[in-house]
């Protein structure tokens, strides 16, 4: 533990030393509740530490945790709890005979020792650090990581003051159960909320029955999706892990290849004479994020080109002669602009000596004053603020009006912004 190896940390750390966690109880090496140790005579007259130091100590004893995390995890030493046993000793008649191996295991786990002191962890700490959220996946995590952003984000109110902080941990290319087990155990210790994808149903299950056997709250992100799919094509699943197999190269995989390729060739105005091979073209001033948008569309299997709009440089003829469905014009408020156009500005090498009106405020309203001009002169080219959006809330917004002009719905003229 902590105490035994840094012995003056009792003496800077009293709500680490004085406080365990009612319910992990981890501390139990500590002097004030080891019967061999000298506990203070005096206790009572024992000086508070300033509130500066109580926060410094968090800070401290959570980077001390982390690291003793890593080294155990890097070692494949076990993370034990010894409070489990109780709990696995009356757990085997609710698992189900089918995972008696995996019974086996955690009862084994749980019942060779104390914990060795490199796991502990205090549960006011770890509050203080955030509430640790697991992700575990038998992939590459993308499907389990982007399902809890999405979902976090129904908190921004509490996430953005920090009210409610949360430190999440994405588990990859977990494939045996033994590994499983370690994160699973490490979740206890931490009070961490476990939430995995798991695509083989017998390591789905071994999640699961651990997560009750040591009182971690999960769930299985993958499973209802996956069941309401098979149910619906009345075909099982195979069960076995994206990452785990070979992908053939389908006719999409060399339509995505031949997007990508397509788009960087057309980016920043080049080659105007290939716009109308283009699925979308974007049309906006310096910054607007043209280039990271048409990339990211392009990985979707988009060919995009984007234009630039520029005072006192035409827009390429062939920008006007092409299907006008396929281009999507992009604003930004003016004040953001400017603060992105100095930093690019910065990034260039330029200086205050070396003048350029670049990133000046008059001379970026008067280039988005002509940019919307040419908007109201093509009421046609939907017009998306991109200001606060990320890429993906701006792809998806053309994505969308682009398959709705695709299936002729009726879209709204330039009076309308996205």
């Amino acid at each position: 533990m902590l105490g035994s190896k840094f012995p003056s940390i009792p003496a800077f750390f009293p709500t680490i030393v004085t406080k365990p966690h009612p319910r992990f109880r981890l501390l139990s090496c500590l002097p004030h509740e080891n019967p061999n140790s000298n506990p203070d005579p005096n206790p009572t007259h024992r000086p508070e530490p300033d509130p500066p130091v109580r926060i410094r100590s968090s800070r401290s004893s959570s980077q001390l945790s982390r690291w003793s995390r890593a080294r155990a995890l890097r070692s494949g030493r076990r993370l034990e709890w010894p409070a489990l046993r109780k709990k696995a000793a009356t757990s085997p008649a609710t698992v189900p005979p089918s995972s008696s191996s995996l019974l086996e295991d955690i009862q084994t786990s749980v019942s060779d020792g104390e914990d060795d002191g490199d796991g502990g962890y205090d549960g006011d700490v770890m509050a203080a650090a955030g509430k640790p959220i697991y992700m575990v996946s038998d992939g590459t995590g993308w499907t389990a990581e982007h399902s809890v952003n999405a979902a976090l984000g129904q908190f921004e109110y509490c996430l953005v003051d920090r009210v409610c902080p949360v430190n999440t941990h994405l588990f990859s290319g977990v494939e045996d159960t033994d590994r499983l087990l370690e994160i699973i155990k490490q979740a206890a210790k931490e009070g961490a909320l476990l939430l995995y994808t798991l695509a083989d149903p017998s390591m789905a299950e071994s999640a699961k029955q651990a997560c009750q056997i040591w009182s971690v709250p999960s769930a299985d992100i993958l499973r209802p999706t996956t069941e309401a799919i098979a149910a619906h094509l009345g075909v099982a699943p195979s069960g076995i892990p994206r990452g785990g197999r070979k992908a053939p190269l389908t006719d999409e995989y060399f339509r995505r290849i031949e997007a990508i390729d397509f788009t960087i060739k057309q980016d920043d105005g080049a080659q105007p004479r290939n716009l109308h091979h283009a699925n979308i073209v974007l049309v906006g001033v310096s910054r607007t994020g043209k280039t990271p948008l048409s990339i990211y569309l392009a990985q979707k299997g988009y060919k995009v080109a984007n234009v630039p709009i520029v005072m006192g440089v035409e827009l390429p003829k062939t920008l006007f002669e092409i299907n006008q469905e396929k281009v999507f014009g992009l604003t930004i408020n003016p004040l953001v602009l400017q603060t992105i156009r100095r930093a690019r500005a910065k990034s260039l090498g330029f200086h205050d000596e070396m003048r350029s009106n670049y990133a000046e405020m008059d001379y970026v309203k008067d280039e988005l004053e002509h940019a919307n001009q040419i908007f109201a002169q093509n009421p046609v080219w939907p017009v998306i603020e991109v200001t606060g959006k990320a890429i993906e809330e701006t792809a998806a917004v053309v994505v969308r009006i682009y398959y709705d002009r695709k299936q002729k719905f009726s879209m709204p003229r330039i009076s309308r912004r996205y």
